[in-house]
């Protein structure tokens, strides 16, 4: 069921290359109780793991720990270099729906903008994913 996260070289973080990810073929276990698809595997094997530590140590905050879908959005300026990263219900980025914000003063992620669902599974637990793997 779970493989574990091998560090390899690190590879360049497109929308193109995150476009391949549909579905996955294999889960691996993360910290805090979290299950990586595929997709969000590449992404901690590739320079962005600091993202799914953030997703990871929200599991703090009771809002998001009790959750059943959470839609975590990385918006970058890639000018500034700086990010906000925003955890909502999936309803919209509404006061009411936002379940954690972070401000990130330092950021060289690649992407103006990534989104990552993390959806309750009762029988693997929290699994974080790309949204094309959804």
């Amino acid at each position: 069921m779970s493989a574990t996260l091998a560090t390899t070289q690190s590879e360049a973080i497109t929308g193109a290359v995150l476009a391949q990810f549909i579905g996955t073929t294999r889960y691996y276990r993360y910290t805090m109780g979290l299950i990586l698809t595929d997709g969000a595997a590449y992404l901690a094997r590739n320079g962005a793991a600091w993202l799914l530590d953030i997703v990871a140590s929200a599991r703090l905050v009771p809002a998001v720990r009790r959750a059943e879908f959470e839609c975590w959005t990385l918006r970058v300026d890639l000018t500034k270099q700086c990010a906000e990263v925003v955890c909502t219900d999936g309803n919209g980025e509404r006061e009411a729906n936002i379940l954690y914000r972070q401000h990130l003063d330092y950021t060289d992620f690649p992407l103006a903008e990534l989104k990552l669902y993390v959806v309750a599974d009762s029988d693997l637990g929290k699994v974080v994913m790309l949204t094309s793997e959804y």
